[in-house]
């Protein structure tokens, strides 16, 4: 997510200009993007002639100009692009002021969203703004002789290593050891969160067995691929199967699951917890909570007026996170969010027992 401009409005709202990179920042903008926001952009609008000289065709597509009051978000994974509907109040075309129209958010389309917005709401903004400009996912690919360091950017993959020579029997071979030692100290330097391993053959997994004993840290980030090339085309392959995708999900889902073991392992030892909106509230009133969780679909149900907590959850965030506390938005659609969903959607860390 790249955020092109801020302008504070009347009223104490904020006008940002967003940019989504990623097919990810859609899914953002789709949990941050509220019924009543103003959201506005280019697009295009069929639109009647009245030209009596001309045959009427059901209208013509142009390209205009379109700021719209929410009234409906849908995330279309399957189509890339996020889709919002509501009614023009802004126009290049004022003859289309009233009517309502649904924009077509897609990967680089520029649009500005103008709401109240929420302290979890500019955070899950300004992280994927933060995660554009770091490499979370490297994909080193190996075969005999040669390794290459890719990592995964907003705009594609970018080189980070090349490491060639010979390696087996011969005059001028190196022992294999110094290849896969150059290719741990390049991967340790990227510190990034996951690491896709590819290549073709056997090489990849001895590669991965110098990293387990060398780096044991690294090796619980690797996922192995196999592919028939290595360098570029080994990239190509690896992206083309999914896997990148894969293993960013899986970190996301690792990180989730921390907290639910860890939220579990207090519950059974009835320390250090609360769940529930009214045992969280009454944390968050005494200051108490380390780190509160939130199921995704729970609150934007409550923003609506759709849910039925007796608490006032962004209240309960906007006191936490005051207080020096963290706050995690949890998915519903992988398992840590569906166990958080049968503890009330709400549960929070504690930094003290509350009795």
């Amino acid at each position: 997510m790249r955020i092109a401009d801020r302008e504070q409005r009347e009223g104490g709202r904020l006008r940002l200009t967003l940019v989504p990179e990623h097919l990810d920042d859609l899914w953002h903008l789709s949990h941050v993007v509220e019924p009543g926001d103003t959201v506005a952009g280019d697009t295009t609008r069929r639109i009647q002639r009245d030209d009596e000289q001309l045959r009427d065709t059901g209208g013509e597509r142009e390209h205009i100009w379109a700021a719209i009051r929410v009234e409906d978000v849908e995330f279309a994974k399957f189509a890339n692009r996020l889709r919002i509907g509501g009614e023009i109040v802004g126009c290049s075309r004022e003859d289309q002021l009233g009517h309502h129209h649904t924009l077509n958010v897609e990967e680089h389309d520029e649009i500005s969203v103008e709401k109240r917005w929420k302290p979890d709401q500019l955070q899950r903004v300004e992280e994927a703004e933060e995660a554009a400009d770091q490499p979370e996912v490297a994909i080193a690919t190996v075969e005999e002789g040669q390794a290459y360091v890719h990592t995964v950017e907003a705009y594609g993959t970018e080189e980070r290593a090349s490491i060639t020579g010979p390696t087996g029997k011969g005059e001028y071979a190196r022992p294999r050891e110094e290849l896969f030692a150059e290719l741990t100290d390049v991967l340790r330097r990227l510190d990034a969160d996951a690491i896709v391993l590819a290549g073709p053959g056997f090489t990849k997994q001895d590669a991965l067995s110098y990293v387990e004993d060398e780096a044991p840290e690294l090796a619980e980030m690797v996922t192995t691929v196999d592919t028939s090339s290595v360098g570029d085309r080994g990239v190509h392959e690896v992206l083309k199967r999914g896997a990148v995708e894969e293993v960013q999900q899986r970190t996301r889902i690792a990180a989730e699951s921390k907290l639910v073991d860890e939220l579990m392992d207090r519950i059974a030892e009835g320390a250090k917890v609360a769940y529930g909106p009214e045992a969280v509230a009454t944390a968050a009133d005494y200051g108490a909570i380390e780190h509160l969780l939130v199921l995704d679909e729970a609150l934007r149900e409550e923003r609506r007026g759709e849910g039925d907590w007796p608490i006032d959850v962004d209240a309960i965030i906007e006191e936490a996170e005051q207080k020096g506390g963290e706050v995690t938005v949890f998915s519903g659609e992988f398992d840590p969010g569906q166990q958080l969903r049968n503890l009330g959607g709400i549960a929070a860390l504690l930094r003290y027992r509350i009795e």
